[in-house]
């Protein structure tokens, strides 16, 4: 997928107005990503991601694998995006399930595997609600009136 085709598919999924939003967004998502987990599975996720874009979670960041939780990382994402929260971890969710469409199963299995186990954190099992729900597709009808 290339760079035009994945903000397209962004900025149709989140209803956003134009391209700066919606870039915007995929930039918090993935820069505050890249920031939580280890420079190796940054690097694997990017690898099947847009040349343009996957430089959020690599190059973009200064320091991988801080400690945060996921309320942490919806303010960090709030603050870039300059959106409230709730917003931003919508975008989140939606933004990671498109991620999931393009990267192998073995690498989102291993970001998934990089966050805390639920015992630990159960909040981060949110990141994944519309991976888990079966995906933007499988959602859609469910906010349909």
């Amino acid at each position: 997928m290339n760079f035009d085709t994945f903000t397209g598919t962004v900025q149709h999924r989140l209803e956003l107005p134009g391209t700066g939003e919606t870039v915007r967004a995929i930039r918090a998502t993935l820069l505050t990503l890249g920031q939580r987990i280890p420079a190796g599975g940054a690097e694997d996720l990017a690898a099947s991601l847009p040349m343009e874009i996957n430089w959020y979670l690599t190059g973009a960041v200064e320091t991988h694998s801080q400690r945060f939780d996921w309320h942490e990382f919806v303010d960090r994402v709030a603050a870039i995006e300059g959106v409230d929260p709730s917003t931003a971890a919508y975008h989140a969710q939606v933004i990671v399930d498109l991620v999931a469409t393009l990267v192998p199963a073995s690498d989102f299995q291993q970001l998934r595997n990089q966050l805390p186990e639920a015992e630990d954190d159960e909040n981060w099992q949110k990141l994944f609600a519309v991976v888990d729900a079966g995906g933007w597709e499988g959602t859609r009808g469910d906010t349909d009136g």
